[in-house]
């Protein structure tokens, strides 16, 4: 017997500058998800008895965020003792893997009501801290064609036919859009705002959004990673892919994803669970799907997965009304976009990463939140979350509101 799995609510924190002088900087990511944890009982008057798992994502599971965090952060925030916790890494997905893992946990009836989410604190754990083949042996790095990320995004461009300006107007609107979101306070409903141990306020709103971007400042900024390419990345790359001389280098840090702190939650449970705790469904899962995808390019999963998606829901693309296609680089929701054939006016309509950053462990339940809060703000039914992930993969969840 199979059961629907319902969204019942969202909370993130915001998602502050991944320095040392970010507004996250001195707090510990077991700390952001205590803070979500007890909020989010909290706001849903939530008996925490009820819940039977939680289920976090974290990219660099080291040192603060190493071991089970999920099963920390259950015991330090005050949650029922029997609540479960488990940590899973499916790389920049992992947020929205733990909402699909949920989800499925739920509609088995193996479990009742989940908590998923992640969490990532790059200030403190940069990006790589834990090491893995991929960086760590050149077996496998020659074997596969392992390139970083940022040329696989350059690589793409150069084979879609992307130029500089394309990229550097698709990030300055996304600055925009994410400005007048903040505004106008459509990320207000389910912020909240991370205080210390003494109850000084430390962060309320995301701290990197940029609201003069321009085509012009943009312009001024260097490429990443063309001193990456001539060290041999490149060459790699175009072993592959003979039909091209070279690759222009063209993504940097004004239009790639923004290195933030961050955490992210939602509460998913089948009817009984959601019943038992006394809460309303606003939305279900309809469909969630993964896929591998070519590792060299690394970043086309999202095509694909949506795909895949749609057919297990029986749906068509002009079925979506609303899409959030994660902005680990302009290119990628650029791409998905035109092989999908959506308009980019109805994908990221808050803006994405490259303005809101990318807190990789949280980000995929940030996204799938962000969906949720604009269908029902636009009164709209259908949406559908989707992010490229490291190793050439792809995940995309449909949800509809009930």
């Amino acid at each position: 017997m199979s059961f629907d799995a319902y969204l019942y609510d969202h909370v993130r924190t915001p998602r502050g500058k991944g320095k040392k002088d970010g507004g996250l900087h001195q707090a510990s990511p077991v700390w952001l998800l205590r803070t979500l944890l007890q909020a989010l009982a909290q706001r849903l008057s939530l008996d925490t008895a009820l819940v039977d798992d939680v289920v976090l994502g974290c990219v660099t599971p080291v040192g603060e965020q190493g071991a089970d965090i999920a099963r920390t952060a259950v015991l330090d925030a005050g949650w029922a003792q029997r609540v479960a916790g488990v940590t899973q890494s499916r790389f920049c997905a992992s947020g929205l893997e733990s909402i699909n893992l949920a989800a499925a946990k739920v509609a088995s009836g193996f479990e009742r009501l989940v908590v998923a989410g992640g969490v990532e604190s790059m200030s403190r754990w940069p990006m790589g801290s834990d090491g893995g083949a991929w960086f760590m042996d050149p077996r496998i790095n020659q074997a596969l064609g392992f390139i970083p990320q940022g040329i696989s995004a350059d690589l793409i461009a150069a084979l879609e036919g992307f130029a500089r300006s394309d990229v550097d107007g698709y990030a300055a609107e996304s600055h925009r859009r994410a400005a007048a979101a903040r505004a106008q306070g459509y990320f207000d409903a389910s912020l909240v705002p991370v205080h210390d141990i003494a109850g000084l306020l430390l962060l309320a709103q995301d701290e990197t959004i940029r609201p003069g971007t321009s085509l012009e400042t943009l312009a001024k900024l260097e490429p990443s990673f063309a001193m990456m390419g001539q060290m041999g990345f490149d060459a790699t790359a175009l072993r592959k892919y003979t039909t091209l001389e070279g690759i222009p280098h063209i993504h940097h840090a004004g239009n790639s994803s923004g290195i933030v702190d961050g955490a992210a939650l939602m509460l998913v449970g089948n009817q009984a669970g959601g019943a038992a705790a006394g809460l309303k469904p606003r939305a279900r899962i309809r469909a969630a799907a993964v896929i591998g995808s070519e590792p060299t390019l690394m970043l086309t999963g999202p095509t694909p997965a949506c795909q895949k998606a749609l057919q297990q829901a029986g749906m068509q693309v002009a079925d979506i009304d609303l899409w959030e296609i994660n902005e680990a680089f302009a290119v990628v929701p650029m791409k998905t976009a035109r092989d999908l054939g959506v308009s980019l006016e109805r994908v990221n309509v808050n803006g994405g990463a490259i303005a809101l950053g990318h807190p990789l462990g949280a980000t995929g339940c940030v996204i799938l939140g962000t969906l949720l809060d604009e269908l029902e703000r636009r009164d709209l039914n259908t949406g559908c979350a989707t992010l490229c992930v490291g190793g050439g993969m792809g995940i995309a969840t449909i949800i509809e509101r009930v």
